[in-house]
Parts: C-alpha cells; structure tokens; sequence
C-alpha cells in the first residue's frame, strides 16, 4: 500500500443532517433492548445514547463500498485502510431530545493522525457533532474512528480478566444474531460485519458477527441510568477487544463513591475488559 492520502483538506470537513425523534423508532429501540419501558409519548425525553438512531447517511445503493458503508470521500476521509471501528467517544447532554423533536445534527472532522501500532498501520479520525432539539442544543459529542489494515482486523491482544466483584449493577446479554440485526435496522447501519456471517468470518476473519460498539455503550449507559434513577449528564467510553456473537457478555457497574456518577464495563466471555465507561448524573 502506497503513501498516506493528504488528509488536509478533509480537516474542518462539514456536514447537517435533519431528522425526526419518531415514536415508533423509540418504541423499536425499547422492544430491541427488551425493556419494559411504557409507549413512547409526544415530549418524552429520548435516554443518552439512543439519538444514535438519527441522523444516518442516506446513501444510495450504488454509493455503498464492498464492507456495507457508505464509501469514503465525502464527509469522511478517504482512509484507504479497510476495517473501520468506533473506538470511544466522550458526550455531554445540556437538554434532552424529546419524542416528537424535529432534530438538527451538525457535524466536523477536527483531527485526522495516521499511527504505526502492533497491529500495523492506523487511521485515527475524531469528529465532533453538536444536536439539536426544539429547546436548543441537546448534545455535544466527540467520536473516535479508528480505521486498520485487513491483516490486522482479527489480531486482539490478550487482556487481564476483570475484577467484577466490587460491582452493583450486572446484566447477561445474549448477542444473538437478531439483536444486531434490529440495532443495525434501527441505525441504518449497513456494515456487514454485523449480520453478514460468511463476511465476516471469511472476508475479516472474526470468529462471529461482532457487536456494535454503540450498541455496548448504549447497554452501560442505559445501566447506569437505571442504577441510579436518574438521568446522564455525561457519559464516556473506550472500546478495548470486540464482542462476538458466539456467546454471552456481561455487562456491569457501580455508583461512584459521592453517588455522583458510575463506573462501567463490559467484559467477553473470558472476563476481559471490552468495553469501559464513566457516566455523571444530571438532574432529575
């Protein structure tokens, strides 16, 4: 593979998306991550995370790339690297969106740093977006994309089990097949490595689909706030090994210890740490 592109140009690369807080895509995402939250009303407030269902690029058909994304050039930099993944991210939530909202996302890339790791070569892009509901901005986030080499796409390094003995709050979740195909259907996430099996054992060479790391983050975020009866104010998360559709995860946490916040993790099935958060308590 050749020299890195020249990604200047790409930095300070803009875009808007409109979209509506719908309740039936409130009511999907309830059913997906089987609560038994009531229907959906007009006002209600939207839990942090799920505005991940908005937003999407609509591309057409003939715009899709090999892997099921949109292809690279537009919003995004053209990365000639192959496996793309959502490395963390860090989100503040000044007002909430609400059910019925007609929604704003306005989004930036402000960094783009090509590395050399263990795994070989790296693309790291953050973005920063900003939401807006019908009472002004809602959230503010800044995401980590890390973009890798195919060779390197399945290479996790070993991790220390985690030590779970200390938490509050615990969740079994069984990654099956259909759950990340509704999620997928949810965000209109057509990348395949979440429910095109021989893909993504063949072509990426994983074990099984993997699941999304939104999907992870929304499960701590949503335990947090269940924990602590409140909702989030802020919340923070890093991606560490991915999951795999093979066999249940755990999903776990704790208040922190002035009953400000919470302390979060997701952990495979060897107990290693897949996925850590933080999340800090606003009013309510």
């Amino acid at each position: 593979m050749g020299a890195e592109p020249d990604y200047g140009k790409w930095i300070g690369s803009r875009e808007t998306a409109e979209d509506e807080v719908t309740p039936i895509s409130v009511a999907g995402m309830i059913a997906t991550l089987d609560r038994d939250d009531p229907p959906p009303q007009p006002g209600d407030p939207l839990p942090a995370l799920w505005h991940w269902m908005y937003f999407a690029p609509r591309a057409r058909a003939s715009e899709i790339g090999p892997d099921g994304h949109p292809s690279r050039g537009g919003f995004m930099p053209p990365v000639p690297l192959p496996r793309c993944m959502f490395a963390g991210g860090r989100l503040a939530f000044p007002a909430p969106l609400r059910v019925g909202d007609h929604a704003r996302r306005e989004g930036e890339v402000v960094e783009i740093a090509p590395k050399t790791g263990r795994s070989g070569r790296l693309v790291f892009v953050t973005v920063r977006y900003r939401t807006f509901g019908q009472a002004g901005l809602a959230v503010e986030e800044v995401q980590d994309i890390v973009y890798r080499e195919a060779e390197a796409a399945a290479q996790v390094p070993a991790r220390e089990a985690a030590d779970l003995s200390d938490m509050t709050w615990r969740r079994e979740i069984r990654p099956d097949p259909v759950l990340l195909f509704r999620y997928s259907a949810l965000t209109f996430n057509g990348h395949r490595i979440h429910y095109d099996h021989p893909y993504v054992t063949k072509v990426e060479g994983y074990p099984g689909l993997i699941v999304h790391g939104p999907l992870i983050a929304t499960l701590l975020a949503d335990l947090a706030r269940d924990g602590g009866g409140r909702p989030l104010a802020r919340f923070a998360f890093r991606a560490h090994r991915p999951l795999f559709d093979t066999a249940p995860f755990t999903v776990a946490g704790r208040p922190t210890p002035d009953g400000t916040g919470a302390n979060l993790i997701a952990v495979d099935p060897d107990g290693a740490a897949a996925m850590t958060a933080e999340a800090e308590y606003g009013e309510g």
